[in-house]
């Protein structure tokens, strides 16, 4: 197999989060069987905006992308965490 490409929406509680903040935090929570690729900032509406994510994950090893997931919106400041996408690179 490879690696896979893990690609997620994290949307914060408000306007009022600090995103270079939730960004750093991100950066921290990546679990150790993955590494962060990217991150940008996607308008909503209002002034709200969301995080994309990519990260990156060997498939094997019994992992899954749900533990990202999980580890994403255990984050202060987040509302919710969607994967979009997942695929092999």
């Amino acid at each position: 197999m490879g690696d896979a490409a893990v690609r997620m929406k994290i949307m914060p509680e408000s306007t009022d989060i600090d995103l270079g903040k939730l960004k750093e935090e991100i950066k921290k929570a990546v679990p150790g069987f993955a590494r962060l690729h990217a991150v940008e900032e996607m308008p909503i509406a209002f002034g709200l905006k969301a995080l994309i994510v990519v990260t990156i994950m060997n498939d094997k090893g019994g992992h899954s992308p749900d533990e990202i997931e999980a580890a994403f919106g255990k984050l202060a400041g987040v509302e919710s965490v969607v994967v979009e996408e997942v695929g092999l690179i």
